[in-house]
């Protein structure tokens, strides 16, 4: 069961700057916009001053930095005095390391014997001698024996235990035995400054239940399981129940108590068992709130045509398989070829996105995640050696038949048990397979099959099936984040055919989909999951979805603006050709609309901002520059080549100038995105700040304030989205258009939560540029309608279409009701069912009709 009054939801991005009360002072505003449920980010403690909330050190409290429990308490009462409920972010799968962690320090000063050491993914018994029952400290910012010359570690006291090892801001205690040491020998023996004081030091580090590092050891010596590759971000063991009641107890008292109606699962696939933790979280709150509907969603990234199990009993997913649907709709085919050479004639680079996507999984396997590939690898070996047939299988053998497997994995994660695989993942396996085979010497090709059996191919042997658990728990829990780092991290910032491909959940390889397609998609989620989020911007978006709209243009006219990038970037190899396209794709796609080409003090603020992208996406290619070991003078190379395009008159006027050109289509693009993401069957998410335009660039550009009072004056005016057209580029027309819908499905609750999907007919010159559907139950019909591909289509500066570009394009309505645009105030008949698309789309790109309801 879901909650009956869900409409849509507001994703809110809660820190110390925007906390309980300052979400609750938006209210007011986002129920007259239409919204049913505040969905905000994580609210438990994490660390202090946390931008987003995904760095929690205590899921047993409210973060204080928000306002605590009190205040979230009084942001519920506010939001349900309003009629609004609550969709929260959870974090299952990590917590943030730390002294302010007090799990982790215990963890720290008590080792295997600390009540949290099952809380978290540590391999207490490293086959590495340094390391059994020992964790691995990468924090250190030099080499441990410079640090320790250096005087960089010192012995202090500590408050929660009594002494311990400092390194600039962080604490490391000490163990119970390394506090009777310090007692029996006094502080000052452990003296730095004193060559007998670091060999006590030393020696004291060396009897912890931690060892300390460089930071830059980690990818390579790590013996616990990370978010990704975040040295910060320690992964939690929630499959274990002990572990799960802890991490959850506070989440389920609030949502026993009424004061939450869903759950957001956060990278569901990082845990070991996501079926198993889907089952039974949705237990836990059934129990805590017997008769309740819940609402559970979970963060996924689907490959295309991957499903979502039934088994998981969740709702669906946040969105971001829609919003490469919809996206993927705009652009049109006919450009991937072009922008395809363009871009390898430039870059020289490859113009498939495959072979940077392999490349790029290849170097983090290598550079990010040796040390989880080893673990994974001692795993098989294990199995291997439990089999006299297989016990000769040598690890460097396995090792080189997984990093193969992971070069190729289609899919984020396979879900496989001791019983084998479903089709889903055995499809996946083999695509993987045969595609390492072609990178495998013949003698690996049996090592390959057998790790193929081991991985879920066949089903575990008697009394094995613990071995094999593990062995396919390491393996994917690995697959996860080898992808998301390889491909959203590192590749999307390598491969430049064209950006608005390039965004969290799409394949840029898939460079457009049909109307056919998309209707296909549509279908089976009303089928599926209805409750499930539709989104085109989230807090972790590359770029802002107008932006993507916008670029998605370029797709059209792939000639135009190869020419123009010829007349704006000269010869050189600072910074490389390949990364000056992109910095033009970023230029153009994100160009404020009200920023003139003589406006120096706002060409300055956009060039910052631009700037922030830039080096971003310089150290996420890992190419000329990298996070780990910075490239300085090629950075600042970049950042002065910016800085000249942006300083030089006739540069900037061409760039203003071809942003203006493309702006009205991008526009038409943005607007009907919008639309069908709040028409399409699901729940259409609206991302803080987007109800105008969004022109963001990825974080943290795309959470900065948004300007509430600005949207609730504009909100007021109750001005029709037809009024608002000739003035666009303020962005109140893209809100109005967002009221209206959700008025809509006010007024109609049932048609948008249980309304069948049906495709509506199109025929004409240019029956390819709309997309078109309607939504029926018993008791009411409404009917969507978006321009597609309209760079050809628009004139001048305006969102009006001339009803000489349709010609006789025409639509037919379904059975030949009356129908009345929310959008326009306008009613409408077809002649036999049909109506002239010029007609129908006189006055806005997109329109949105409904029948003749009780509510008309």
């Amino acid at each position: 069961m879901i909650p009956t009054n869900l409409r849509a939801t507001y994703r809110l991005q809660l820190h110390a700057g925007f906390g309980f009360a300052d979400a609750a002072g938006v209210v007011p505003y986002l129920a007259r916009l239409g919204i049913s449920h505040l969905y905000l980010s994580p609210i438990l403690a994490a660390r202090r001053g946390s931008p987003h909330g995904y760095d929690v050190i205590d899921p047993t409290r409210v973060n204080p930095e928000l306002g605590g429990e009190d205040g979230f308490r009084a942001l519920v009462a506010t939001a349900r005095s309003a009629g609004l409920g609550i969709l929260l972010d959870i974090v299952p799968n990590h917590m943030a390391v730390g002294p302010e962690n007090a799990w982790w320090q215990d963890v720290l000063a008590h080792g295997p014997t600390s009540r949290w050491a099952a809380a978290f993914d540590i391999d207490w018994h490293s086959e590495d001698p340094a390391l059994a029952g020992r964790v691995l400290c990468p924090f250190l910012d030099r080499p441990y024996g410079e640090a320790l010359a250096a005087g960089a570690l010192t012995l202090e006291q500590e408050p929660v235990f009594g002494h311990g090892i400092r390194h600039h801001d962080t604490v490391f205690p000490l163990s119970p035995a390394g506090h009777r040491q310090v007692a029996a020998d006094g502080l000052a023996a452990f003296d730095p400054a004193t060559p007998d004081g670091r060999r006590r030091l030393h020696g004291v580090l060396e009897r912890q239940n931690y060892r300390l590092a460089w930071w830059r050891s980690a990818g390579d010596a790590i013996n616990w399981r990370r978010f990704f590759d975040v040295g910060e971000l320690v992964s939690v063991r929630i499959e274990d129940p002990a572990v799960f009641d802890a991490t959850h107890a506070t989440i389920l008292r609030l949502w026993g108590e009424g004061l939450l109606d869903g759950l957001r699962v956060d990278h569901v696939d990082g845990l070991a068992d996501p079926e198993g933790y889907c089952r039974r979280l949705r237990a836990a709150m059934a129990e805590a709130a017997p008769g309740r509907p819940a609402w559970l969603l979970v963060e996924k990234i689907l490959a295309d045509g991957e499903p979502v199990p039934d088994a998981w009993q969740v709702d669906g997913t946040t969105g971001y398989d829609f919003m490469d649907e919809v996206g993927s709709l705009l652009h049109h085919p006919d450009g991937a070829g072009p922008l395809g050479r363009l871009w390898a004639a430039r870059s020289g680079r490859p113009a498939d996105f495959a072979s940077e996507e392999v490349a790029a999984r290849r170097q983090m396997l290598d550079r990010s995640f040796a040390a989880q590939l080893d673990g994974a690898v001692a795993a098989l070996h294990r199995l291997a050696c439990l089999d006299p047939a297989t016990r000769d299988i040598a690890r460097p053998a396995i090792r080189r038949c997984l990093a193969a497997l992971l070069a190729h994995f289609p899919v984020y994660r396979t879900y496989v048990g001791t019983d084998g695989r479903s089709a889903a993942d055995a499809t996946a396996f083999a695509r993987a397979a045969a595609a390492a085979r072609r990178d495998l010497v013949r003698a690996d090709h049996a090592v390959l099959d057998l790790v193929d059996g081991w991985l879920g191919g066949h089903a575990a042997p008697a009394g094995m099936e613990g071995a094999y658990r593990l062995a396919a728990a390491r393996f994917q829990q690995l697959t996860a984040p080898v992808t998301a780092k390889s491909v959203e991290d590192t590749a999307f910032y390598r491969h430049g055919r064209l950006l608005s491909r390039n965004e969290v959940g799409s394949n840029p390889a898939i460079f457009a989909r049909s109307t056919a397609d998309f209707h296909a998609r549509q279908a089976t989620r009303a089928e599926q999951f209805p409750a499930a989020l539709l989104a085109t911007a989230t807090h972790d978006h590359k770029r802002g979805e107008d932006v993507r709209a916008r670029l998605a243009v370029l797709s059209e006219i792939p000639d135009e603006w190869a020419a123009a990038v010829a007349g704006w970037l000269p010869g050189g190899d600072t910074p490389s050709p390949g990364d000056a396209l992109m910095l033009c794709q970023g230029i153009v796609g994100a160009w404020p609309l009200d920023l003139q080409a003589d406006d120096r003090a706002g060409i300055a603020r956009f060039a910052d901002r631009l700037a922030a992208w830039q080096l971003k996406a310089l150290r996420e290619a890992k190419l000329a520059t990298d996070w780990t070991v910075p490239d300085e003078a090629y950075e600042a190379d970049a950042h002065a080549f910016l800085d000249r395009l942006l300083a030089t008159p006739a540069t900037v006027r061409a760039l203003a100038a071809f942003a203006r050109r493309i702006a009205a289509a991008g526009a038409v693009n943005g607007l009907a995105q919008m639309l069908l993401r709040l028409t399409a069957p699901g729940v259409p998410d609206t991302y803080q700040g987007t109800d105008f335009w969004d022109f963001s660039l990825v974080d943290p550009d795309n959470r900065r304030p948004v300007d509430y009072a600005q949207r609730a004056a504009s909100l007021e005016s109750r001005a029709s989205p037809a009024t608002l057209a000739g003035n666009w580029r303020d962005g109140r027309i893209k809100q109005a258009i967002l009221a209206r819908a959700l008025a809509l499905r006010a007024a109609r609750p049932a048609l948008f939560a249980r309304g069948d999907y049906r495709p509506l007919a199109v025929t004409g010159p240019r029956a390819d540029h709309v997309v078109a559907f309607a939504r029926r139950t018993d008791d009411g019909t409404a009917v969507t309608v978006a321009t597609r591909w309209p760079a050809k289509l628009v004139a001048d500066d305006s969102l009006s279409i001339p009803a000489s570009a349709w010609g006789d394009t025409r639509l037919l309505l379904p059975a030949s009701e009356r129908f009345y645009d929310v959008l326009t105030d306008r009613p409408f008949a077809g002649q036999d069912g049909w109506i002239a698309v010029a007609d129908l789309l006189s006055t806005l790109p997109v329109a949105l009709l409904r029948d003749r309801g009780p509510d008309f």
